[in-house]
C-alpha cells in the first residue's frame, strides 16, 4: 500500500508518518514540501505519486488567529481539502482527513455528540472545517476522523504538556472546570486511522477520540496523581477568559461508531498514563 501523507511535520503528522512508514510505502509532505495554497501543485503532486491512500494532517489550526486571517484559514481547511479530493478520485485514492469538535456549538449537548448530531460551528476556525470535511466526502472511499485536544507526539506542546510543566515548575495550572472534552491521544488516532484502512471501513466521518468524558480540572488531577507530584490547580470558568473565537463548552465527543466497526479506544486515563509513563 502506498500512502502519501500532507502535514507530515507536525503534531499527528509526524508520529503518523514515522508509524506508518513500517508498514507501508510512505511519501511524506511538510508545509515547507508541499504549498497547500497552490491546489494545481496539490493536485499534480498526488497525481504523480498515485497512491492508494491520502491522509491530510495539515491544519490551520491557530483557533484565535483564523479570526483575523480567515482566508488563511478557508485556504488550508477546506480548499486545500478540496484539491486532495478531487486528486484522490482521479487517481483511486481513499482520502483521510481530521476534523475537531469545533463543527459543533457545544452549548445545548447534554451527552456526547455523535456524528449524525447536526453541526454548528461557533467561529472561523470551526466554519472552515467544517468546510474541509464536507470536501473530503466527494471521494467514493473517504475518512473524516473528528479528534480533539490532541496530545503526545514531538513536536509541539499540547494543553496536557504545559499542565504538566507548570505542575514540575511548581506553578499554578488554571484549569476549566466547565469544558467537557475528550482528549485523543496521537498513538491512538494513529492505530485507529491504520485500522480503518484496514477493515475497509465503511466510508464516514468518524468520532477519534479516547473513552470518556472529563473536564479539564479532573485531567489535571489525574495527571497529579500519575506522576505523583502536587498540583496547584486554579479552577477557572470559560466565561472568566477573554477569548477571540468561541469553544464549545461541552465538546465530549462519542467514539461509539469507531467501536462498532470493531475499533476500540482505550479510555483517555490508560492513554495519559501511557504518554506520561517515560516522565515518570
Amino acid at each position: 500500500m502506498k500512502i502519501l501523507i500532507t502535514g507530515a511535520h507536525g503534531q499527528l503528522g509526524s508520529h503518523l508518518t514515522e508509524v506508518f512508514a513500517g508498514r507501508a510505502d510512505v511519501v511524506a509532505f511538510t508545509r515547507a514540501d508541499l504549498d497547500l495554497a497552490d491546489s494545481p501543485a496539490l493536485e499534480r503532486t498526488i497525481a504523480s505519486h498515485h497512491p492508494d491512500v491520502v491522509v491530510n494532517c495539515a491544519a490551520f489550526n491557530d483557533v484565535d488567529g483564523a479570526e483575523d486571517r480567515a482566508v488563511e484559514a478557508i485556504q488550508v481547511n477546506a480548499l486545500a481539502v478540496r484539491a486532495m479530493a478531487r486528486a484522490a478520485a482521479s487517481v483511486g485514492a481513499c482520502l483521510v482527513h481530521y476534523g475537531t469538535d469545533f463543527v459543533f456549538d457545544g452549548f445545548q449537548a447534554d451527552r456526547p455528540y455523535i456524528e449524525t448530531d447536526p453541526p454548528a460551528p461557533q467561529s472561523v476556525y470551526g466554519a472552515s472545517k467544517l468546510l474541509g470535511e464536507w470536501f473530503a466526502a466527494d471521494v467514493p472511499r473517504w475518512y473524516v476522523l473528528r479528534v480533539e485536544s490532541l496530545f503526545g507526539g514531538s513536536r509541539r506542546p499540547s494543553t496536557i504538556d504545559r499542565i504538566v510543566s507548570a505542575m514540575r515548575a511548581g506553578q499554578a495550572a488554571r484549569v476549566f472546570v466547565d469544558r467537557t472534552v475528550t482528549p485523543s491521544f496521537v498513538a491512538d488516532v494513529t492505530e485507529a486511522t491504520w485500522r480503518l484502512l484496514e477493515l475497509r471501513a465503511p466510508a464516514g466521518v468518524y468520532h477519534c477520540v479516547n473513552s470518556g468524558v472529563t473536564t479539564w480540572f479532573e485531567l489535571g488531577q489525574e495527571i497529579a496523581r500519575t506522576l505523583e507530584i502536587p498540583a496547584d490547580l486554579v479552577p477557572t470558568r470559560v466565561a472568566e477568559v477573554t477569548l477571540k473565537a468561541k469553544r464549545p463548552q461541552f465538546a465530549a465527543l462519542s467514539n461509539e461508531k469507531l467501536r462498532l466497526v470493531g475499533i476500540e479506544m482505550p479510555t483517555w486515563q490508560d492513554a495519559l498514563r501511557r504518554y506520561l509513563a517515560p516522565s515518570r
